[in-house]
């Protein structure tokens, strides 16, 4: 047994971490442990939990599970965790009580919980001690050693808790089985070193850590032969990438010589402004397959507020960081993140971010009430705000932000735009996908038309969504 510890996982050395190549394996006798039998993957959190999901799925299936949607019909149940607001805590554990309920008429029921909350101490306790039927837990660090940590589980009859709180490695050649046809997740760092204060990420991912340039084109590459439109390269601070590796190699780089694989889009997410160079901007303002969208995210646009933050920018810096890549870019399109009610936050500090809502009309942005997390710094500051009071901001917050987003969509009335077609809608006979600029479209059209990049009219506008219908060439 294995369990987290957040002091350890704090820790930075200048030991290099590894890249290591062949360590996936699935052990002889697990490798038709799943033959008729079904998974079910609930996922909480950001982009990069979802393609750790992709990377579970596929090692089930190596195991020779079969994928299911239904929960009743599932035979093993992974729960792949967020860490970063309380909500996603609350959440997880409401679900488990469904899972709970199921076990209990079905006690051969696999139960398994992996992902960001499983680096936390106080979350991996309870789990120990209040949980007990819950059957394995894993984090971050192993997920290839899936196969063995079940092996372990059904050998003991016992909880199986490996979890690891160190600096952390690369790990290539996990398999992959992609949700999408047509849209592809790729990793190109992992970490991340900023300690914001009221960010837990930087303890259950470990530090930040690129990996090689050669994997990520060599992946996108196949990407690519295999009929893929569009690619996301992530990390936690993507713009941050190359910096840790021993080669004059940055995120410009990088997204110029993802662009040179033909690609037909290229996003990333998610940046910080600390990071996001003049390199960047001019090499997205020349590269037509890297999309006009950046989310930028800002937090608060109050200068005391930002520095309790520790997020190393003022309000003027990010302004002129905004403006320049508004004047450089064609076109573009800036969404953000937005914490109101932060420890120590007056209404001046308040209607500072608002301010620069104002200044910047984000075209649409994610907003929520500070939320604190044990361990972190922030969650030792006083908040001295009334519940009342933090709901009072947020909603005042999101009509702002409501508004600009309105505004911005209205643009595209009677626009023709290229859409990426990528799903059934749920509204009848269409089909939904997004501009160049991240703009969502449901579009009249037939499923013919699913993967390809289309130029749409837009007909209809509304804050969230645009309609419109397909421009025959």
């Amino acid at each position: 047994m294995n369990l987290p510890n957040l002091h350890e996982a704090k820790l930075r050395t200048k030991k290099e971490s590894k890249i290591i190549k062949d360590d996936y394996k699935i052990p002889n006798d697990m490798k038709n442990i799943g033959k008729n039998k079904k998974y079910y993957i609930k996922t909480y959190g950001c982009q990069m939990n979802v393609h750790d999901s992709e990377n579970i799925s596929a090692i089930l299936e190596d195991m020779g599970y079969t994928k299911t949607d239904d929960l009743n019909k599932a035979d093993i149940i992974l729960l792949n965790t967020c860490a970063i607001r309380e909500n996603a805590h609350n959440k997880m554990f409401g679900f488990l009580g469904r899972v709970k309920h199921l076990k209990e008429s079905k006690n051969d029921i696999i139960c398994g919980i992996c992902g960001c909350m499983a680096q936390e101490e106080n979350v991996v306790e309870s789990i120990k001690n209040k949980y007990k039927w819950v059957d394995i837990v894993f984090g971050t660090h192993n997920l290839h050693k899936f196969p063995n940590i079940l092996k372990e589980s059904l050998d003991k009859n016992e909880q199986e808790i490996d979890v690891f709180s160190i600096e952390g490695d690369i790990y290539e050649n996990i398999p992959v089985k992609r949700d999408s046809k047509y849209k592809a997740w790729v990793n190109i760092m992992l970490g991340c070193d900023k300690f914001c204060t009221y960010c837990i990420v930087p303890y259950t991912r470990g530090k930040q850590r690129s990996r090689m340039p050669v994997d990520i084109i060599n992946e996108v590459k196949d990407l690519v032969k295999n009929g893929y439109k569009e690619v996301t390269l992530l990390g936690q601070n993507v713009n941050a990438y190359g910096k840790d590796l021993n080669i004059n190699y940055t995120m410009g780089d990088l997204l110029l010589d993802v662009s040179k694989t033909g690609i037909d889009r290229i996003r990333f997410v998610t940046s910080h402004p600390w990071d996001f160079n003049d390199k960047m901007i001019d090499i997205i303002s020349k590269c037509d397959n890297i999309m006009p969208y950046i989310h930028l995210p800002l937090q608060s646009g109050s200068n005391k507020i930002l520095k309790l933050m520790g997020r190393r920018y003022t309000k003027e810096k990010y302004i002129e960081l905004f403006n320049k890549i508004k004047n450089k870019i064609p076109n573009v399109s800036i969404t953000t993140d937005i914490i109101v009610a932060f420890p120590g936050e007056t209404e001046e500090d308040f209607n500072e971010t608002l301010d620069v809502v104002n200044t910047c009309k984000f075209d649409s942005a994610f907003s929520f009430i500070y939320s604190p997390r044990e361990g972190t710094p922030a969650a030792k500051m006083k908040n001295s705000l009334t519940e009342e009071e933090k709901n009072n901001r947020l909603y005042k917050l999101n009509e702002l932000i409501n508004k600009f987003a309105n505004e911005a969509n209205q643009k595209y009335k009677d626009k023709i735009v290229p859409v990426l077609l990528e799903s059934v809608s749920e509204k009848k006979d269409n089909l939904m996908g997004y501009t160049d600029t991240m703009k969502l479209v449901n579009v009249k059209a037939s499923e013919k038309y699913l993967g390809e990049i289309v130029n749409v009219k837009i007909t209809d506008v509304k804050t969230w969504s645009l309609d419109g219908e397909i421009v025959e060439e």
